[in-house]
């Protein structure tokens, strides 16, 4: 069934319920832990996710939950909602306000709705198939890259790829950069990324490792502001995909953007997945 209305006001609900919880944690007192993929998490986090659950287990009882803090609660429909309460906790724990809260309704598997909320700054994309992707209610694109050289590539840490991952990413960086240091990659920013290249500021990202809750609310996000989301094979971003993922502001710049990436392989043969980190 299509997204309606209705859906859009919960997936608002919920950010608004995220976000109450997590503004009186940021830079006070959090509770930080970790955890045992060696990710951070808070009190932040867990709160923020417990607050959403309640709100989809009174509001949509029949659908599905993944979140990155409780798990999966399986559901009598074809959707799941999908809830990452704080993607960027090392951000946060840290006071960086470029974490964000991410939302998503996935339907028999593929994500057509997502929110990237940053509930300091107050900022919100929204992203729905087939409708325009908005930032505080303001319809934002992304902007026309020319050419690969020069442009600008973010990535959230390099340490986070694995090292059959790392060649490929420093493909794509070269190509990108062409050496100059002053065109390197912009690090740190987890989801917040995704959420200025929708709205301009930025032409790639790349990451790998990432779980459904990392990047299912930024499909919709990037591509109804005219990007696009895929794998590092080019494919579209699923619930079935592996967590190497490619935003690409300009389309035209996809093949560009895979190419470079796929250049060491002198067989020919496509990327095969690997498994990642968690991003927290």
């Amino acid at each position: 069934m299509p997204v309606t209305q209705a859906d859009i006001d919960l997936a608002h609900r919920l950010a608004d319920a995220a976000g109450h919880v997590i503004r009186p944690y940021f830079r006070h007192e959090h509770g930080v832990e970790v955890k045992d993929d060696q990710s951070p998490v808070t009190r932040a986090d867990r709160e923020a996710e417990s607050a959403m659950r309640r709100l989809l287990d009174a509001e949509r009882s029949g659908d599905g939950i993944v979140g990155e803090e409780y798990g999966e609660k399986a559901g009598v429909t074809n959707r799941k909602w999908v809830l990452d309460p704080i993607d960027g906790t090392r951000s946060f724990t840290v006071g960086r306000a470029i974490f964000g809260t991410l939302i998503a309704l996935v339907e028999d598997g593929w994500p057509v709705l997502g929110i990237i909320d940053q509930p300091i700054q107050r900022e919100r994309w929204v992203g729905v198939a087939g409708r325009p992707t908005t930032l505080n209610g303001v319809p934002v694109r992304t902007r026309t890259c020319r050419e690969l050289a020069g442009s600008t590539i973010a990535t959230t840490s390099p340490h986070l790829f694995d090292e059959v991952d790392v060649p490929h990413y420093l493909a794509l960086v070269a190509a990108i950069s062409g050496g100059n240091p002053r065109q390197g990659p912009v690090y740190g920013g987890d989801c917040y990324n995704y959420g200025l290249l929708a709205s301009g500021h930025l032409d790639v990202v790349c990451e790998s490792g990432l779980k459904l809750y990392d990047f299912a609310a930024l499909v919709p996000v990037v591509e109804g502001a005219g990007g696009r989301m895929c794998d590092w094979n080019g494919d579209p971003l699923t619930a079935g995909s592996e967590g190497h993922v490619l935003a690409i502001g300009d389309p035209a710049r996809m093949d560009d953007v895979l190419e470079a990436m796929h250049r060491l392989q002198d067989d020919g043969h496509a990327h095969e997945g690997h498994d990642g980190h968690d991003h927290g």
